[in-house]
């Protein structure tokens, strides 16, 4: 196919809204004093996670029966997978925002036209694709998916303008899903945090324009001419509080982000993968740790990530958020970087998103929470905070869209 011609210029910084505070706070110089790492640089993230403990935990949780599989014998019926996405295949113009959820964090969004009478289709996003059966860095071990994927990176690879990547976890980040894209539409362009552009240029012979990499609270313009008109669309790179790594020896030395685009009058924030607030890890050894409440009294002052209300008050309010939900037991283990149905609803509250979909569940198990919690635990975290339980922060079938 013939890409479309598009152009990327990277905002100074300080040309959109920031905040006040040392937005660099996030850097860190790692021990030999040259090379830079990354931090989550408040109270909320708790003590740094590093992989070795966190393998060794989960092993003697899984012993020891502290951290159960959860059971995927009626997947099926908890989470539908549809293999019809009339948007994807083909491509059709819309004055409506168009989200396609693919499992996981990957997301398909299509921008309304450019105006009402264009026969031309809006800017069309994906978000962290992974479309293997395991994540994993091999295909014989790691987590297996336990819903199959609506389409595959060859289907959904011709109607993609831009693909944006919160991390370079497994499960966001798939070399084979990125190189097939990549080979089925060389004009696709790729925005992802700092540190990680080398990943898809030398790993993944990406050409080097086709990759802008950006610090939190950067952003971009893009101008994409398809056809006779021009799209135009402002990308920003945003905190979330999480961690980065592919291996043993690369943690937290690339960035992990979220993103909010803005084209054709609509604006989303996709937050990819993040925790809210640190629950202590004391609680490992509480007797009835997995029924506590970590939003009841005792732990209601328990520091939070300032980064989406700045989020919300500098660069929001948003018509849509895709916010994680899944992943997140037992707490004093997964607190600091997932976010539980609870903490979603507080970050859609400080993000001032109108609308959510969940993300971040019902593909692959990743932690001990049955399958079917994250949107049964949604809905009642909603209605604890006064908020409509269908139709604002909802949950939907894979390979299903919504409009907005």
């Amino acid at each position: 196919m013939s890409p479309p011609h598009c152009t990327v210029a990277k905002l100074d910084f300080g040309v959109l809204p920031v905040p006040d505070d040392d937005t660099q706070s996030h850097h860190v110089l790692g021990k030999d004093e040259r090379h830079v790492r990354f931090q989550n640089p408040y109270p909320s993230a708790g003590p740094t996670v590093y992989p070795l403990p966190t393998a060794l935990k989960l092993l003697r949780g899984s012993i020891t029966g502290k951290m159960p599989s959860p059971s995927i014998k009626n997947a099926a019926d908890v989470i539908p997978v549809s293999k019809q996405s009339p948007h994807l295949n083909p491509p059709s113009p819309s004055q409506t925002l168009r989200a396609t959820w693919l499992g996981h964090a990957a997301y398909h969004v299509a921008f309304p036209s450019t105006n009402p009478d264009s026969n031309v289709t809006g800017l069309r996003v994906l978000f962290d694709p992974v479309f293997e059966s395991r994540c994993s860095g091999v295909q014989w071990a790691g987590p297996k998916r336990f819903t199959p994927a609506p389409c595959t990176s060859s289907e959904v690879a011709p109607n993609i303008d831009i693909i944006c990547i919160s991390h370079s976890h497994y499960d966001h980040l798939s070399y084979n899903t990125i190189s097939e894209i990549a080979r089925q539409n060389p004009g696709v362009h790729f925005f992802v945090g700092l540190g990680l552009k080398s990943w898809f240029v030398n790993q993944c012979s990406i050409p080097d324009k086709n990759v802008t990499e950006l610090d939190w609270w950067e952003g971009a313009e893009l101008n994409l001419s398809r056809g006779e008109e021009t799209i135009k669309a402002q990308i920003s790179c945003l905190p979330s509080q999480h961690a980065s790594g592919r291996t043993l020896g690369d943690k937290d030395t690339t960035l992990w982000a979220s993103w909010s685009i803005e084209s054709s009058g609509k604006k989303i924030w996709f937050a990819g993968d993040t925790g809210y607030r640190v629950i202590p890890s004391e609680l490992e050894h509480h007797p009835d740790f997995d029924s506590i409440d970590d939003y009841g009294k005792e732990y209601e002052d328990l520091p939070r990530c300032p980064s989406f209300k700045e989020i919300g008050e500098l660069r929001g309010p948003f018509d849509l958020g895709l916010i994680p939900i899944g992943a997140y037991k037992p707490r004093w283990m997964w607190s600091s970087v997932h976010a539980n149905p609870r903490d979603a609803v507080e970050i859609f509250k400080d993000t001032k998103c109108k609308k959510a979909m969940g993300i971040h569940w019902g593909t692959w198990v990743l932690t001990s929470e049955e399958i079917d919690e994250p949107p049964r635990l949604l809905r009642e975290a909603l209605k604890s905070c006064g908020i409509e339980e269908t139709g604002v922060f909802d949950i939907c079938a894979i390979g299903e869209t919504r409009e907005f």
